[in-house]
């Protein structure tokens, strides 16, 4: 089939590189280069790249001008093909192609519209979600849903370890969608249930409450784990002030009974404030009490510095069993 696709996002050059491989990709629409995060040079995104290094035509826009449209509907496409490309498409877009355009979605609409369904549905603690293709229409996530497939969610997955799983997922579903377009046989369905949505990430979504539930903090480390990360501001101790961010951490199975023995300014643990180290394993890393239950802190990174183990970073920092960390 002859076909555009729309992408942005590090994930979709995953798909463009399989899409390529068995059909014609006549362009690659992507959105402009933008700042990196440190020095402030210019970046492409990976599939300007990909398409420059295999001679597909790349068009780089910032809106749908006339012009835009224009060169889209010279292509005549078959079908548009979408994957995290970053920004709405208009009508005047969406019904150039023949078979118009479908979206791969990673959650099983109409759950999760929006940009981030796979860091919230572990931010939610979901067992499971999925990979949707449907029909781009004028609202969000919101046209007839092509095909979807189930996609189980692991305890000790992270937004890394289910986006390799959704992407083997989505590029399926991509080609059996396309497979279906092709023989004529696509059969949509409107999307039944009450819609959830979720939002673009923000750097503050990471920030600790430790007055919550130690299964939510985990949780949330899990969603935000590729970025931003979760973090606390260190309240003692000789970095006081600080941005301490957590690279690795575990659900900590211990009742208060059994660490009673262990006091700060003579009160007893159970009556310590959420985000006190309450516990050092040596060599291996501290508990911190949670409002409910406690986390084990592995792997950390001060702010400005290097990621280390939790036991480094407490033996230069000058904090130790008893002191707030957040």
């Amino acid at each position: 089939m002859n076909l555009i696709f729309f992408g942005t996002a590090e994930i979709s050059k995953f798909f463009l590189e399989n899409i390529s491989q068995q059909h014609n990709v006549l362009a690659v629409i992507t959105m402009c280069d933008k700042p990196a995060c440190r020095g402030g040079k210019m970046r492409c995104p990976s599939v300007k790249t990909y398409a420059e290094e295999h001679d597909i035509e790349c068009i780089q826009i910032d809106k749908f001008s006339d012009e835009i449209v224009e060169k889209i509907k010279i292509f005549n496409a078959d079908a548009g093909v979408v994957v995290s490309f970053g920004k709405i498409i208009p009508e005047k877009i969406f019904n150039l192609p023949k078979y118009g355009c479908f979206n791969i979605h990673f959650s099983l609409l109409p759950e999760y519209r929006g940009a981030s369904p796979v860091q919230q549905a572990l931010v939610d603690g979901r067992q499971k979600t999925g990979v949707t293709s449907f029909y781009i229409e004028r609202g969000l996530d919101s046209g007839n849903i092509i095909l979807q497939n189930n996609v189980d969610i692991d305890d000790d997955d992270t937004s890394k370890t289910l986006f390799d799983k959704l992407n083997i997922a989505g590029v399926k579903i991509m080609n059996d969608t396309l497979d279906l377009l092709k023989l004529g046989k696509s059969i949509s369905k409107i999307q039944e249930g009450t819609p959830t949505f979720c939002s673009v990430l923000k750097k503050e979504d990471g920030k600790i409450d430790w007055n919550k539930p130690a299964n939510e903090i985990r949780n949330l480390f899990r969603g935000l784990f590729l970025w931003p990360g979760i973090f606390c501001k260190i309240q003692e101790g000789k970095l006081s002030g600080k941005i301490l961010k957590i690279i690795d951490c575990q659900i900590e199975n211990i009742s208060m009974e059994s660490l009673v023995s262990i006091k700060t300014d003579a009160v007893k643990v159970k009556n310590i404030a959420p985000g006190t180290i309450i516990s050092v394993k040596k060599g291996l890393g501290f508990i911190v009490k949670c409002g409910e239950g406690c986390l084990f802190v592995t792997k950390v990174q001060p702010e400005s510095k290097s990621q280390m183990s939790a036991c480094d970073f407490l033996n230069g920092s000058g904090l130790s069993a008893g002191s707030l960390l957040g």
